[in-house]
């Protein structure tokens, strides 16, 4: 694939940034599903979050386009193929994963309207409507915030210098599968679908490790990628789950109650692999200190904030308490990885418990001193559930600088959480 004439010649109706409905995340389905069957019922608002403030998302990027983008997703539906490849691949050892109630609504669904409006140099992007149907915003909204950001500087520049920024990039993701591929027991799937370059350079990263690593490659995240190359699709849950369920608690007692409940819905439907406990929305520590015994039978942990070295030694200790063997648990490292801490932990690791990774935005979108001025540098774009049924959502994280909701919420949140003294530390992506 010449990826570089195609970004010269590219016209939006004929590259359109978002192809599917299922360019998006394993995990936002399987959620969605859970969703559809527990939740049907709740009112949610996503709203676009720019962490990374000093990029200028509003003057780099022309509102017309954005709202061509937006509008294209919305004519999106299923394709008969897609539909197919949901309804009867094999899943975590699992046919049928999709339930016939959940594809026929899925298969009919056109995504919600959207509201947009520029903010001095930043853009307000929001969602409103049944969770179910929102949430699926999340994924290609931030694709199309992150591709135009892309596109932007790409436009300035010459057959020629395109040319040359792809052959470097491409180098880079080359030598870091190099890399890899003499790190022993490594288990390594692409996570880098919501803040990706472009779809163009995910789907030949993804082919990338295809070749590169061989069986060391698990998969990847992006179900339209998993279906055309034939991997994998991988995935689990995330906090966008116990954030709803706990903005709909009404007392302090249901919302100590919240992260478990969640949890208890998703353990009627899945088993396996997809039992991964992720612990940080309102602090690891504490979530693992009031844990009923039957989550320590789940498979493993995704660690996702932190010290993610102290992460996983605080999940061994947890397993052993509750008298589990820790070389039968799987640990899962998906926070700002790029080679040298995959390294890192994979040596700390191995032997102690099964480790795997997810490389996300290091993998698919770093093009980190290529250009001048840095001007495609990976930066921390999030889309959030802001509210449940009009109450606030409230995330913690093990790492404050990621925390999000209202100010005394935060603090009622930590209060009924335990959430002691945390420390900063910078999120990259």
């Amino acid at each position: 694939m010449d990826i570089a004439t195609r970004v010269y010649n590219h016209k939006w109706k004929i590259d359109p940034i978002v192809r599917s409905l299922i360019d998006t995340d394993f995990y936002k389905l399987l959620m969605c599903q859970s969703v559809f069957r527990n939740k049907p019922d709740t009112d949610v608002t996503f709203s676009l979050i720019n962490r990374s403030t000093k990029i200028p998302l509003a003057k780099l990027i022309d509102e017309g386009e954005l709202r061509e983008q937006l509008d294209h997703i919305r004519s999106l539906s299923l394709s008969r193929g897609e539909s197919t490849w949901l309804r009867g691949n094999t899943f975590y050892g699992k046919r049928q994963m999709f339930r016939p109630d959940f594809m026929g609504w899925f298969e009919n669904l056109r995504l919600p309207p959207y509201h947009l409006e520029r903010k001095g140099d930043q853009y307000e992007l929001t969602f409103e409507g049944k969770w179910h149907e929102v949430m699926l915003w999340e994924i290609p909204a931030l694709a199309v915030l992150m591709e135009l950001r892309s596109r932007a500087v790409l436009d300035l520049m010459g057959r020629f210098e395109l040319q040359v920024l792809y052959a470097r990039a491409m180098t880079r993701v080359w030598e870091k599968i190099e890399t890899l591929r003499g790190v022993d027991g490594l288990s390594i799937a692409d996570f880098g679908t919501r803040r990706r370059h472009g779809f163009l350079w995910q789907d030949w990263c993804v082919q990338a490790m295809i070749e590169g690593l061989g069986d060391k490659f698990t998969g990847t995240s992006n179900c339209l990628i998993a279906m055309r190359r034939e991997v994998e699709a991988i995935g689990t849950n995330a906090h966008e789950l116990p954030m709803v369920y706990s903005a709909l608690a009404k007392d302090d007692a249901a919302l100590a109650r919240a992260p478990y409940d969640v949890l208890s819905d998703w353990h009627d439907e899945h088993e396996g692999n997809l039992r991964i406990i992720l612990p940080d929305t309102y602090g690891t520590q504490g979530f693992l200190d009031r844990a009923p015994d039957w989550l320590a039978g789940w498979t493993g942990i995704r660690i996702d904030s932190g010290d993610p070295a102290a992460g996983a030694e605080r999940a061994i200790r947890w397993w052993q308490a509750r008298g589990e063997d820790p070389t039968t648990k799987r640990v899962i490292f998906s926070d700002g990885l790029d080679v040298a801490m995959v390294q890192a932990l994979q040596q700390q690791f191995a032997g102690r418990v099964q480790v795997s990774f997810g490389w996300g935005t290091l993998l698919t979108n770093d093009f980190r001193g290529l250009v001048a001025e840095d001007a495609l540098a990976p930066f921390s774009l999030v889309c959030k559930a802001v509210s449940a049924n009009g109450r606030a959502t409230v995330k913690l994280s093990d790492n404050p600088n990621k925390a999000m909701g209202p100010v005394e919420e935060i603090d009622r949140y930590k209060r009924v959480f335990g959430v002691g003294a945390q420390t900063r530390t910078d999120v990259i992506v």
